[in-house]
Parts: C-alpha cells; sequence; structure tokens
C-alpha cells in the first residue's frame, strides 16, 4: 500500500510541476529579439505592406506583459525573448511574411 501512495504522489506531483511549467510559459507571452545574424534566429520574417500576404499580422507593445497571440514586446536582451528574429529584404530567404498593425486587436499568428 505505501508503493501505491508513494506512486500516486510521484503522480501527483509531476503534473503539478508540468501544469505549472505550462502556466508559466504561456503568462510569459512573446518576448521577441531582433537578431542581425540570421544563424541565431528561430525565424527569418520578412515585413510585408499588404496584411492579406502575410501570415502573421503583429501589433508592437511597450508593456512586456501584454504580449501574446501576435502582440510582440521587442527587448534588447536576447536572454530575456522567447523568440530570436531575423529581418530580411527578400521574401524567398523568409520563413513567415509579417505585417505590422496599429491595430492591437487585430494581431493574429498562427
Amino acid at each position: 500500500m505505501n508503493k501505491n501512495m508513494l506512486l500516486l504522489g510521484l503522480i501527483r506531483f509531476i503534473l503539478f510541476f508540468g501544469s505549472l511549467i505550462l502556466f508559466i510559459r504561456v503568462m510569459n507571452g512573446q518576448t521577441v529579439y531582433v537578431t542581425q545574424n540570421q544563424f541565431q534566429a528561430d525565424e527569418k520574417i520578412c515585413v510585408t505592406t499588404n496584411k492579406y500576404q502575410a501570415d502573421w499580422i503583429i501589433y508592437i507593445t511597450d508593456n512586456r506583459f501584454d504580449a501574446k497571440d501576435g502582440r510582440w514586446f521587442i527587448t534588447d536582451n536576447k536572454f530575456q525573448a522567447d523568440k530570436k528574429i531575423f529581418i530580411t529584404e527578400y521574401r524567398y530567404q523568409a520563413d513567415k511574411l509579417i505585417y505590422f498593425t496599429n491595430n492591437r486587436y487585430e494581431a493574429k499568428m498562427d
């Protein structure tokens, strides 16, 4: 019986710890660092002026805690970033096309 209780306690601890990590990760949002080296980037992006061509519609926010679902907070510290991006001028080099919007409710990422 003690082994079953120990196993049950271990499973509960793992589920609690996993849920806590997931919650912290979701609350962290989308803090972005713009790198000058394309090999350090997680995503290579190209900026478009047509929002209907864009894969992502991005709103730049000044509040780190508002950053989520296409609302990016740009940081100067690459170690605080959730995502590192490289901005290219050439569409064929880009992984994603993005459009910058001034409307925070229009922002979306797939």
